[in-house]
């Protein structure tokens, strides 16, 4: 087998492969010999079929077969031989195909990227510290209880926060429009549902009154048709109901799984919750700053096969996601194509840090997630045994706790920045750039 391999660019690769005609007409002669043995062909026994016939029959299918197999396995021999790491299948171009020839082709393909990791003392990382205050299990408190909020009937004029149930019918210029009217909604004025003024022109109102409000739609509305009009709506306010936040008692803790200690058992409960979270958040900010610093630190070129492939797979997920009858291949490869590189990148970034550093996953540090995730639910030790009898699972932890093996040894060179700040700020989500 001769091989020769040029550079395209950075990354492509064009090996050219020849196969000796002796090694073809070997492959061939062995599938004719196979097909012998089983074919049948009328006036001839099982097995005991001309070499002359079979071949005759069968040596195009035999040798199309053979062909297809030897350029197959000699790739994979050639990449090896040159030492190559192909991102991808390759384009298989033949240039010579003849029978009783020697065979040639080429084989176009793009190799994964050559590159030592570095940059650690560039990063700079922002640590955020925090903890859980008294007044923070306060307010935890009291949104549970909001987000439990009950509704009782109330002889009285709407308030901001009471429920409404209503019928309305829209009109703009004297005519009703597509999704304008509705009967029995029911609605919590003041929680910005409806556009802007609708809610505002229903404070006052009370049960069985009828109100004509003149609302406008905001100029960047989703439906264009109606985008910066104002409609008349006449609405019928058919009952009220104000809301009634539950009493911190053991019915409001069972909600929550917790059937003893009390107020005090249940705010140890939150407050383990919310210590949780608080661990979560802060690990999450500080993995996102050294992933952001390592592919800063070290840009690299990456194969488009790997990309186009992130791409095929966000476009399954987000199918997933969102539902509908779309298929993955009509969604727009531009919409992921960033965050398919991004993740590629950083694939390939992290799993040099692991080769570079020698890391694998720590057994205690797989063992104390898995604790750590089982501590949410009601009987934590079954969790722990099922993660165990799980390959996969398993597998997918000891990926999460390789990551954070990644993340401390950057922090080890990175540059970083304790700050003290509140359990809120902590557990803020970081808001998106907005684009430009």
């Amino acid at each position: 087998m001769q091989v020769s391999v040029e550079s395209t660019s950075a990354l492509e690769r064009r090996m050219t492969v020849g196969v000796s005609v002796e090694r073809i007409e070997t492959e061939v002669n062995k599938r004719l010999q196979q097909t012998a043995r089983r074919a049948k062909v009328p006036g001839f026994r099982p097995g005991k079929v001309p070499m002359s016939v079979i071949r005759q029959r069968y040596e195009d299918a035999a040798r199309q077969e053979a062909l297809g197999d030897l350029i197959q396995s000699t790739f994979y021999e050639a990449v090896v031989e040159q030492k190559l790491n192909p991102a991808g299948a390759p384009a298989v171009e033949p240039k010579s195909f003849e029978k009783g020839k020697d065979l040639e082709y080429v084989a176009t393909f793009e190799v994964f990227p050559e590159f030592t990791v570095g940059g650690f003392e560039s990063i700079a990382i922002e640590r955020l510290q925090a903890d859980v205050a008294d007044a923070d299990v306060d307010n935890m408190l009291e949104i549970l209880r909001k987000q439990n909020t009950r509704f009782e009937a109330a002889e009285r004029a709407a308030e901001n926060g009471d429920q409404l149930n209503i019928d309305f019918v829209g009109k703009i210029d004297g005519e009703a429009f597509a999704g304008g009217s509705a009967k029995g909604t029911q609605l919590v004025l003041g929680s910005g549902r409806m556009i802007p003024g609708f809610e505002d022109a229903l404070v006052g109102a009370k049960a069985g009154e009828e109100r004509v409000i003149n609302p406008t739609f905001p100029a960047d509305y989703q439906n264009l048709d109606l985008a910066g009009k104002t409609a008349e709506f006449t609405v019928t306010v058919n009952s009220i109901a104000a809301p009634q936040l539950p009493e911190l008692n053991d019915d409001f803790f069972a909600l929550f799984g917790v059937k003893e200690g009390g107020l005090e058992g249940f705010r140890a409960e939150v407050r383990k919750n919310m210590e949780r979270e608080l661990r979560q958040a802060i690990k999450s900010k500080v993995k996102n700053q050294v992933m952001d610093g390592l592919l800063a630190a070290n840009p690299i070129e990456v194969p488009k096969a790997l990309i186009s492939n992130e791409v095929n797979r966000l476009r399954v997920q987000a199918v997933q996601q969102f539902g509908g009858n779309l298929k993955p291949e009509q969604l727009p490869a531009e919409l992921f194509e960033e965050q398919a590189k991004r993740r590629v990148v950083l694939g390939l970034v992290v799993a040099e840090v692991v080769k570079q550093c020698e890391l694998k996953p720590d057994d205690a540090r797989v063992r104390e997630m898995i604790q750590e995730m089982a501590s949410a639910y009601q009987e934590p030790e079954q969790v722990v045994a099922w993660y165990y009898k799980n390959d996969q699972q398993m597998n997918e932890v000891r990926s999460v706790v390789l990551e954070e093996q990644v993340v401390d040894t950057v922090l080890q060179k990175a540059n970083v920045t304790d700050k003290a700040v509140s359990y809120e700020e902590a557990v803020k989500p970081v808001e998106a750039p907005q684009a430009a």
